[in-house]
């Protein structure tokens, strides 16, 4: 029997640029960041082949986690979800994690308006769909993207745990009481490896500027006390600095540990840089010798 919780812990990387590009830069990344300790690598899915971008990473690496943060569920059958987790894990080990989304109704209905509606409900679907799948995908092997009280609800019932994107230690520890000590809370982090505040910050509002604009994550923030003269003018530097942890190595990994002592078995790192589409590989290295050694 396969164990309920999936394996994972430590600190990952999240990035774009292990799932968007030259597939053989990709791999080489992967294999670099699995040598520095980083025991999992996400992937975002805005479109296009997702399961090829996982395969790749998968034969790149030979321990590292590979989760897709997220999968949205909009773009992908539950059935063939299934049965690419069951080809996958069969060649490279129980090492794909399924992280699974709704997205936004922003990205949905600019292809079909009007497609994107009862979020909760099409989540319970797609997930009677993986179990209903002649090799069903395991409740362990698969988290959502829970942010509200519904979802955390629909996590702790359906999925492993939940791998909630763009929060604070305090939704960390929300989490955790809400899906209790068994299941798995694997939050992302944005960080910027910047001393200088005007840099750092230029930085993390930029990485901001669109995600202001969504309710799924504008609604979550206000649950915790920020308000819309937050969200106003790029972000105020009370929310900015919330949401995007920046300085140098100590800084960043205090907040990492914020994360953990609220409750989080695994912190998945987004580094950013001026350069918003390229990883930067030299800040995961110092960044990995402050974190994991």
């Amino acid at each position: 029997m396969v164990p309920m919780t999936f394996p994972i812990v430590g600190t990952g990387i999240w990035s774009p640029s292990l799932r968007y590009g030259d597939p053989a830069a990709a791999a080489d990344l992967a294999a670099e960041l699995e040598g520095l300790g980083y025991s999992a690598l996400w992937i975002p899915d805005v479109g296009g082949d997702v399961f090829g971008s996982v395969e790749n990473l998968l034969k790149a690496t030979t321990t590292a986690t590979v989760a897709t943060g997220i999968l949205n569920l909009w773009m992908h059958e539950p059935g063939e979800t299934a049965a690419q987790h069951a080809r996958l894990t069969s060649v490279h080990g129980r090492r794909f994690l399924v992280g699974i989304g709704v997205s936004h109704a922003r990205l949905i209905d600019s292809a079909e308006a009007g497609r994107y509606r009862k979020p909760l409900a099409r989540t319970r679907e797609f997930l009677d769909g993986l179990d209903a799948a002649p090799t069903p995908l395991p409740l362990g092997d698969r988290v959502l993207a829970a942010l509200g009280p519904k979802m955390l609800e629909l996590a702790g019932e359906r999925a492993s745990g939940s791998h909630p994107y763009l929060v604070t230690p305090d939704h960390t520890n929300v989490a955790r009481q809400a899906l209790g000590p068994q299941k798995l809370v694997l939050p992302e982090q944005a960080v910027v490896l910047e001393t200088d505040p005007d840099r750092a910050r230029s930085i993390a509002r930029r990485h901001l500027a669109t995600y202001l604009a969504l309710p799924n994550y504008s609604n979550n923030w206000k649950r915790f006390g920020f308000t819309d003269d937050d969200l106003a003018d790029g972000g105020s530097d009370r929310l900015v600095d919330a949401l995007v942890v920046w300085g140098d190595e100590a800084a960043i990994a205090a907040r990492v540990q914020e994360h953990r002592d609220a409750g989080a078995d695994h912190v998945c790192l987004q580094v950013l840089s001026e350069d918003v589409r390229a990883l930067p590989i030299g800040d995961c290295r110092r960044l990995a010798t402050a974190l994991i050694g």
